[in-house]
């Protein structure tokens, strides 16, 4: 199955290291981030996995929920999770599914039989609280994923579905952002945008940020 971006993501149900998971029953009304492994007991997800339980408070300031997934079963996870804690200085807080059927992982298309025939790839999906994927990324096997990253882009999508703007290449929050070019009428303009605007060009006008989501700005 081929997911684009604006796809509902798929439901499951599936066990995990903390019990049996009804993925949008869990999601509830919250983002999430679902995240794969090749195995249990590899070294840079490990990491990953580390960074992920270190990051919950800034997750939870987003309303953000974390699972991960490997192919391995719960066992192996909860053996896998105290090697985690011992080594990264953490102690995991959310759930990883033991997809051990392949069920969630064909559902994702985590299965790529040139990169290997029977392991997931490293993807990650963001979900916003309607089910939609919002954001897809697969990175190689050698590359650790950037959690700083990920944070950025659901800051931006926080922001960019309540105002209409867009955020530039490189944008952090508190950056300036991008009025999008369907906003042509002035009045709403500047009751949108009080702190007014810097037209780079009629297709580029630049203006503060007005507040991610999560900020309660």
């Amino acid at each position: 199955m081929s997911l684009r971006l604006g796809d509902t993501a798929p439901d499951f149900e599936q066990d995990s290291s903390e019990g049996r998971i009804d993925f949008h029953e869990w999601l509830g009304n919250s983002w999430g981030i679902l995240f794969s492994h090749p195995a249990d007991f590899t070294p840079v997800c490990t990491t990953e996995l580390g960074l992920t339980a270190k990051l919950k408070d800034e997750f939870a300031k987003r309303d953000v929920k974390a699972i991960a997934l490997s192919v391995d079963p719960v066992d192996s996870h909860k053996e896998w999770i105290k090697d985690i804690n011992e080594t990264q200085g953490c102690a995991v807080n959310f759930p990883i599914i033991a997809d051990h059927d392949r069920k969630v992982s064909s559902l994702y298309d985590m299965i790529h039989p040139s990169a290997n025939e029977t392991l997931t790839v490293r993807s990650l999906f963001v979900i916003d609280p309607n089910k939609k994927i919002r954001l897809m990324i697969t990175y190689p096997a050698s590359t650790g994923r950037n959690f700083n990253e990920v944070l950025r882009v659901v800051d931006s999508l926080q922001m960019t579905d309540i105002h209409k703007v867009a955020t530039p290449g490189n944008w952090e929050p508190g950056g300036d952002v991008v009025i999008v070019p369907s906003l042509q009428d002035e009045d709403e303009i500047k009751e949108r945008f009080p702190k007014g605007y810097r037209a780079v060009k009629s297709y580029l006008r630049m203006t503060p940020d007005p507040g991610s989501n999560w900020s309660g700005d």
